[in-house]
């Protein structure tokens, strides 16, 4: 009952969002939160007693602890400040004009073709995910080239997209944080698993190309001829108060603490947190030293960065309650137990189909510390080796998943600096990830990397 209910709820809160019914905030804390009573009259507190109005009462009581708790918002606190002064950090330095020399940079090198620009997303992405860390991705990437999809029009959908999927890709990398857990639970070297998985890789990353081909000729077809003119006409479009707050003189000294700013995120140590609220307070000094100023500020961005992170300590919520009343346990074991034992030859291929979409179901421990060793089991009994379990999963399971799950802060760190919402990426991107993910795969099969 335990896993009926969750995915239930699961599906019902993605239609919510996606059909725009509910916004993120509400749908990611009143749905679980509904599920979670349902849920208290099916867990047994105590196994000698079957459920019943006591157990249910203590089990409802048990949910406000969940949503603050370790796997709930404790979890995600911290990136919730990150993100707020992130946002604020970034935010600043683009009144302040730090990125559109690096733009109009930009527009020398790759003119203003769409498609240039959508492989040179892809690449940039590729590039900031080389520490395999996807907040830092983001972070990098999409600050550096939104003002240059504004200027040109395209869309941020289309930004967001394939600075996910570059990502995704890249996240399979040993160093990344799926494939270390896979090779954990596996219990094998992570170079072990990885190495046959080097050329699968590379096939994904030619299909991420491909997509961005194919989604800059979308926007090529739609947004019609583009010039520098236009572009430069676009910018001349600013209104005289936010010329006011351009510090073009300040440019090499802005570019200096940017490059800090991301040299302490992957050198210092310093939570991302600590490294964000530090480098706003010097970003403000440094260009608007005035107190009304730096108040008028704040006050510009304080919507947009408390709305996305009500977002992200929702999805805190969420995933409180879907781990501690163990409705991902069970859907975990309810998912293994209804494969037929005449697929086991295939059982390979069957989680390497359902790997990324199975991001929207689990967050990367529950699947690859307590999912990923039942199916592992399972497939031993089909003669499967936990090798080809493992690659099989990292083809998508919080790799090319990872951006669109609602259950991974990056992914609202991601919407939120991109301006776009939860349901609007994920139908933009889930199709696009799931084709990358079987493209990986279907080569992985191919070069002998899985066996099935």
């Amino acid at each position: 009952m335990l896993a009926a209910i969750g995915f239930i709820t699961v599906i019902a809160m993605l239609v919510l969002i996606m059909t725009k019914k509910l916004t993120p905030t509400v749908a990611l804390i009143l749905v679980p939160f509904i599920a979670g009573i349902i849920a208290s009259f099916f867990i047994v507190t105590d196994p000698e007693n079957a459920p019943g109005v006591v157990n249910a009462l203590a089990n409802i009581k048990s949910l406000g602890a969940y949503i603050v708790g370790d796997s709930g918002m404790k979890s995600v606190a911290a990136t919730g400040v990150m993100f707020i002064f992130s946002v604020l950090f970034f935010s600043m330095m683009s009144d302040a004009g730090a990125f559109k020399p690096i733009i109009n940079g930009v527009l020398k090198v790759v003119g203003v073709d769409p498609v240039k620009i959508c492989i040179g997303t892809v690449a940039i992405g590729c590039v900031c995910h080389l520490d395999g860390s996807g907040a830092t991705t983001f972070l990098i990437a999409i600050p550096a080239l939104l003002p240059l999809y504004d200027a040109l029009g395209m869309k941020r959908t289309t930004l967001a997209t394939l600075v996910a999927l570059a990502a995704g890709t890249m996240n399979i990398l040993p160093w990344g944080g799926p494939t270390i857990r896979a090779a954990t639970a596996a219990g094998v070297d992570v170079m072990t698993l990885f190495s046959p998985m080097l050329i699968p890789v590379l096939a994904g990353l030619t299909m991420v190309i491909v997509i961005a081909i194919i989604l800059g000729k979308k926007e090529k077809a739609a947004l019609g001829i583009i010039t520098v003119e236009s572009v430069a006409a676009a910018e001349d479009n600013m209104s005289d108060e936010e010329k006011a707050l351009l510090r073009p003189k300040l440019f090499w000294v802005n570019l200096l603490i940017i490059v800090l700013t991301i040299v302490a995120l992957v050198k210092s140590g310093f939570n991302p947190a600590v490294v964000f609220m530090i480098a706003f307070c010097v970003g403000m000094l440094v260009n608007y030293p005035n107190i009304a100023i730096q108040k008028k500020i704040v006050n510009m961005h304080a919507q947009s960065a408390l709305m996305m992170a009500s977002v992200l300590f929702a999805a805190g919520a969420f995933i409180g309650i879907m781990k501690g009343t163990g409705m991902i346990s069970a859907m975990a074991s309810a998912l293994v137990s209804v494969i037929p034992a005449s697929m086991g030859h295939f059982f390979p291929l069957i989680v390497g189909i359902i790997a990324m979409p199975a991001s929207l179901l689990f967050d990367p421990d529950s699947f690859y510390y307590g999912v990923l060793p039942v199916l592992m089991e399972t497939g031993s009994s089909f003669g499967v080796t936990n090798l080809d379990i493992a690659r099989a999963a990292i083809t998508g399971q919080m790799t090319l998943g990872f951006p669109v799950s609602p259950l991974t802060p990056a992914t609202f760190l991601l919407m939120g600096l991109a301006g776009v919402e939860l349901g609007e990426h994920q139908k933009h991107t889930l199709p696009w990830a799931w084709l990358v993910s079987i493209v990986i795969l279907v080569v992985a099969i191919v070069v002998g990397a899985i066996t099935i």
